[in-house]
């Protein structure tokens, strides 16, 4: 997929960092309205779109951008276009990924489709507890299917969820479907799709590990927990024979990039392993060339 100009400073060797997880929230605008939909389950969330372009504009960061789309339990879908013009507004910094409803069939492959040729996105977000679907059923197969065949990145939700939380019955809503095992599945299928498992999948983070050390198109994003509550078994598989499969996210809004870059770096990460999951290993997993000074 070419990118026609667009996406410069994931290519620049100044940038310090490419946050793979952003909730763009399908009613913001650019024009700096503070019009977000707070993430369901989280308070205080709702943010000011120009104002995190801005502050990850100084702070030299690119993101990539998404939503989620629950049209099959809610009724409610999201926009993928309003996610474009939300990147559209910043092309050099912002990467758009698209969601689907994974039980939506042919109309939800044809919607990857014109994301990718429509929209210029290179990649789709799911989220199998608030989608209500278990990742690795046969029935979801064509989804991937596309995905690989358009060299698109899958990123995945995967460990505990806030959506629903303390709600009666937790809204619903089955964590069941967060375990970071049923990735396996999908990797060993689709050897040449490339996935994120997202998030450090607690309390089944070490399922996560197992999968990314043993395949090799699994990757680990860092989003959604404060760095300083990783368990400890993340920070040493990262630190060490994983240091080229984790990368930084930060689940904004949840987590502020001043908070998560801050506990990252009181971390004991070797100072060559911090670039990997800073930047390095995005750029890799986005099919950049490798940038140097």
């Amino acid at each position: 997929m070419a990118d026609d100009g667009r996406f410069s400073r994931f290519r620049d060797p100044d940038i310090t960092g490419i946050d793979m997880h952003v909730h763009g929230g399908t009613r913001a605008s650019s024009s700096g309205a503070p019009q977000q939909a707070p993430k369901e389950g989280r308070t205080g969330t709702t943010y000011n779109f120009a104002e995190f372009v801005a502050d990850y504009r100084e702070r030299k960061l690119c993101a990539v951008i998404f939503d989620v789309d629950r049209s099959h339990v809610t009724g409610e879908g999201v926009s993928n276009d309003a996610v474009a013009e939300l990147v559209a507004t910043a092309p050099d910094m912002l990467m758009g990924f698209c969601s689907v409803d994974p039980h939506g069939g042919r109309a939800s492959t044809d919607e990857i489709r014109r994301c990718v040729s429509e929209l210029g996105m290179r990649g789709v977000k799911f989220q199998p507890i608030s989608q209500a679907f278990q990742p690795n059923e046969r029935q979801f197969y064509p989804l991937y299917e596309v995905a690989e065949e358009l060299g698109m990145v899958v990123v995945m939700h995967s460990g505990y969820t806030a959506v629903g939380q303390g709600r009666p019955g937790g809204g619903g809503y089955r964590l069941k479907y967060g375990q970071p095992i049923f990735l396996d599945d999908i990797a060993a299928d689709f050897p040449d799709l490339k996935i994120v498992s997202a998030h450090p999948s607690w309390p089944w983070h070490d399922q996560a590990l197992a999968v990314a050390r043993h395949k090799p198109n699994v990757y680990i994003d860092l989003s959604g927990w404060a760095p300083k509550y990783f368990p400890a078994s993340v920070v040493q598989q990262a630190n060490s024979l994983l240091q080229d499969k984790v990368l930084f996210g930060t689940d904004h809004p949840v987590i502020s990039p001043g908070r998560w870059l801050k506990e990252f770096g009181e971390l004991p990460i070797k100072d060559t392993v911090r670039p990997k999951i800073m930047v390095d290993n995005a750029r890799r997993l986005l099919g950049f060339e490798a940038a140097t000074k």
